[in-house]
């Protein structure tokens, strides 16, 4: 059984004997996608709270061993609500599908349906630096909100995703751009 790799240039060495009938896990564009990937810092916490977890799991572990149930309970539940956090923190984010554009935040997740999803703009504008209270001055994606209501932020050249990887922000955000444009109504 040949092993099929992708060379240097992209080119596959197998013959693509693909039946046209097959899709694709890739292709399946009715599935909620974040159009850019988790940033190093947002990995980084998420490893940290699994780590944590791990060794909150050994405790656990031993507390049992020890005949303490309430103890077991106790660490055990928390051990879970780490677990929790780490997964949590690797979904928040802009997630996109043909039904609408997702934020995804630690507790709450709102979904847009392309018709209410304004027009898309990258602003220079104070923003919070990696989530936490203190703001500088950087670039945000930005929806134009109905009402005249300020416009809520998407995406930030200083979150957890794009801290000190700004090529990555333009192309996500150019991304988020293009789900709009193709399938954002258009006025008659």
């Amino acid at each position: 059984m040949p092993l099929p790799f992708l060379t240097a240039d992209g080119v596959s060495d197998v013959d693509d004997d693909v039946d046209g009938d097959e899709i694709l896990a890739h292709a399946d564009q009715d599935r909620w996608r974040r159009p850019y990937r988790p940033g190093p810092w947002r990995v980084g916490i998420g490893a940290l709270l699994l780590l944590l977890s791990a060794f909150m799991l050994l405790a656990t572990m031993i507390i049992a061993f020890a005949g303490s149930w309430g103890g077991t309970v106790v660490c055990l539940v928390a051990a879970l609500a780490v677990v929790g956090s780490a997964v949590q923190t690797l979904r928040v984010g802009v997630w996109v599908s043909p039904a609408g554009l997702r934020r995804v935040g630690f507790f709450v997740t709102r979904t847009l349906p392309w018709s209410e999803v304004g027009e898309l703009r990258t602003v220079q504008q104070p923003v919070r630096w990696l989530g936490l209270p203190r703001t500088v001055q950087g670039q945000a994606l930005t929806m134009s909100a109905q009402g005249g209501a300020e416009p809520p932020v998407l995406l930030t050249d200083h979150n957890a995703d794009f801290l000190s990887r700004t090529e990555a922000f333009d192309r996500a955000a150019d991304t988020v751009g293009a789900w709009a444009d193709e399938y954002r109504p258009v006025a008659a």
